[in-house]
């Protein structure tokens, strides 16, 4: 699955560019929220396995500032349950980021952007990092009618204790069944982040159904799997698109 991600991941950057759709999936697109527009994601995520919970809620803002240009900024709450500790409850990271698409030919459904984030330690209970992380991504994406097919990856420097620098990648594909409705799946992959760790892949299939006005409902989750351990992600949030 790794060389399979890396091999997708590779693919579209290439064929976009001669040189991390976003929310519900893991896997980020290049296509920026549109000029003096707002998207903005109430959401909860999370990852378990076992007795083993962690994840966050809170806001996703989204603005379009300039042309191909949208700056981001995720506010947390995080949340940990396990066994010797039982749930936790505080700030999480807040996030930081820009996305600028640098490449976009609309005729043949071509898009290509760096979506560069800062991730600032300001969470509590130990329910984030204690310095500050940086992800370098790339993404692109291809549209066939009402099909995209988007992915690519990143580096992110993750300082700290017992941390280390870590890979990510990820692939999807989803379609526009009604003007209502949008269907998708995505496989991605992640290097280890801990020095004693290992890596992770997963699958998801997700939905986006737009409600009427501005708001959607926007629906992902599968199974996650480590080495020698299986658990789940999942993710719901309401948009607001204005």
């Amino acid at each position: 699955m790794r060389v399979l991600l890396l091999l997708a991941a590779f693919t579209l950057a290439s064929a976009a560019t001669p040189a991390l759709a976003g929310p519900p999936y893991q896997t980020d697109d290049p296509e920026p929220t549109e000029l003096g527009h707002w998207e903005i994601y109430n959401f909860i995520g999370i990852d378990g396995r076992g007795e083993m919970i962690d994840g966050e809620g809170g806001v996703d803002l989204n603005y379009g500032a300039a042309k191909g240009l949208q700056l981001t900024a995720t506010l947390p709450v995080a949340f940990s349950r396990d066994a010797a500790d039982g749930w936790r409850l505080g700030r999480g990271d807040v996030q930081l980021g820009a996305k600028f698409r640098f490449f976009n030919d609309e005729v043949n459904g071509w898009q290509a952007a760096v979506f560069p984030r800062v991730i600032l330690p300001t969470s509590a209970r130990g329910l984030g990092g204690n310095r500050v992380r940086v992800l370098l991504p790339l993404w692109g994406q291809k549209n066939v009618g009402k099909t995209s097919l988007f992915g690519g990856g990143g580096y992110e420097l993750n300082p700290g204790p017992g941390n280390k620098n870590f890979w990510q990648a990820g692939v999807a594909v989803t379609h526009e069944f009604t003007s209502k409705l949008s269907l998708g799946g995505e496989a991605y992959w992640q290097s280890p982040d801990m020095r004693a760790g290992s890596d992770s892949s997963g699958v998801d299939v997700g939905l986006i159904h737009k409600l009427g006005g501005p708001y959607s409902l926007l629906l992902a989750g599968g199974p996650r799997f480590s080495t020698g351990h299986t658990g789940y992600h999942c993710y719901a949030a309401l948009g607001l698109n204005f």
